[in-house]
């Protein structure tokens, strides 16, 4: 019985060493309606400028005819399994929005609400140097839909140092107003004189009546370094 007990008390706190060494995020959410709405999610899986990173913000008044987002993040951590062996918990995050609305102004007692509605999303992974940006302004109708998974990759007993990873992000929207797209990739190692050099760059801006659809993928090359300043911005 005393064995069993051990055992058990063993078991335990094996479990809860991998639980508390990981931090799983996951929301989901559906909204319809009509009326004044703000929105800012922000999601990193590591301090710092490290990891990954996911900003996204919307505001906007009128008719929400779908709003729909779904978020999955989960921080990389190094532990061992019962057996002793290692073990690396992945470090990614998943972002999919889907999201059909049109600019009315709408008053309340409180107020008049009177603002095209604006949508701007960035995602960094800083891994392997990578910036992807989706930015919508001064919209009267938006129709969208956002697929972006970005991730780390490594494997068994490498204790989560190999900074392989990925970006890839799909667009497909239908806007009346200005929209903002574009990517950027950094080498994460900075060069003699302290920089980062830039590897690629693509924006695009629009102002009027578009449909978009665009696919982007950035793979890394395992190359990684710690830094202090944010090298990798929203461009």
């Amino acid at each position: 019985m005393i064995r069993k007990l051990i055992v058990l008390a063993v078991l335990a706190m094996t479990l809860v060493s991998m639980a508390g060494a990981a931090n799983y995020m996951y929301e989901k959410s559906t909204i319809k309606g009509v009326g004044y709405r703000n929105l800012e999610m922000v999601i990193q899986t590591q301090t710092g400028q490290a990891g990954h990173k996911l900003v996204e913000k919307q505001t906007g008044s009128g008719n929400v005819i779908l709003s729909r987002i779904e978020m999955e993040a989960n921080r990389d951590a190094w532990n061992r399994d019962p057996n002793g062996n290692g073990v690396c918990c992945p470090d990614y995050i998943n972002f999919t929005s889907e999201q059909e609305l049109e600019y009315m102004p709408v008053s309340y007692q409180t107020g008049t609400y009177d603002q095209k509605w604006i949508d701007k999303l960035c995602v960094q992974n800083y891994y392997i140097g990578a910036t992807v940006v989706e930015v919508y302004t001064h919209a009267e109708h938006l129709q969208k839909k956002t697929e972006v998974k970005t991730r780390k990759e490594c494997s068994l007993g490498d204790e989560c140092g190999s900074c392989n990873g990925a970006l890839e992000a799909n667009f497909d929207s239908d806007v009346i107003g200005v929209a903002h797209i574009g990517w950027l990739s950094r080498d994460p190692v900075a060069n003699e004189k302290g920089r980062h050099n830039e590897y690629g760059r693509s924006v695009e801006d629009l102002t009027g009546v578009f449909s978009i659809e665009k696919f982007i993928q950035l793979w890394g090359n395992e190359t990684c370094q710690e830094v202090q300043v944010d090298w990798l911005p929203c461009i």
